[in-house]
């Protein structure tokens, strides 16, 4: 499929209610209203396609970039290349496809986790905080959960929202999985009140850490 045919393909598909449901949900810039059920039908009919992945990533329109991760080979991109796909986007769905599809499989990650946690650019914090709250749950060694707490309350108030939504997943990852760290967690949390009113629905847990923790620690029964 050419860049023309599947950028047709997705217009197509697109619809005003989807596209008013988006920006109610803070999409901006371009987009065409897909679902993302539909996206993922014309991904599994085009297969994996590295070039016309980057092709719809360039495009910059909301729909073309999730379709290109969903075709991209995250081990056919350099480091550098993956930095500026992460550095280039600034919509919340895009960034968690691209760290879960994309950044997590990259044989470079934790070097490039590292340069990003270190990085004033909010879409780079946010991907250097998500692995970083990946390893806080699955690969703690080396990491100095003391250091992370500090620069978490530190920063966390003043952060880029982009950037505030995984900074907060590593905060309850570590009070989650961390026993020794919780009560400093829970009360970083609390002073620092970030989703405190989120809204709840039934079943779901808030983003609240010091809701989200507690709620997570009697359900595994640590």
């Amino acid at each position: 499929m050419t860049l023309q045919e599947a950028l047709a393909r997705l217009e197509a598909l697109g619809s005003e209610k989807m596209r008013a449901q988006n920006v109610r949900h803070g999409v901006t810039g371009d987009q065409y209203g897909v679902k993302l059920g539909d996206l993922r039908k014309v991904a599994k009919e085009i297969g994996a396609d590295h070039a016309l992945a980057l092709a719809l990533w360039a495009t910059g329109v909301l729909e073309a970039r999730l379709l290109a991760i969903l075709l991209i080979k995250p081990k056919a991109l350099s480091g550098g290349e993956l930095d500026a796909m992460v550095r280039s986007n600034r919509q919340s769905q895009v960034a968690e496809w691209l760290a879960s599809y994309v950044v997590k499989p990259h044989p470079e990650k934790e070097r490039l986790r590292r340069q990003w946690l270190a990085s004033a650019d909010p879409a780079a914090a946010r991907a250097g905080w998500g692995l970083t709250a990946a390893r806080v749950e699955k690969d703690p060694d080396g990491l100095d959960l003391d250091a992370l707490l500090d620069r978490i309350e530190g920063e966390m108030p003043g952060a880029d929202p982009l950037a505030q939504w995984t900074m907060n997943w590593t905060l309850g990852t570590i009070g989650i999985h961390h026993p020794a760290h919780r009560a400093r967690a829970l009360a970083i949390g609390e002073t620092i009140g970030l989703y405190r009113d989120w809204p709840r629905s039934p079943g779901c847990i808030p983003p609240f850490v010091p809701v989200w923790v507690e709620a997570m620690v009697r359900r595994q029964g640590a």
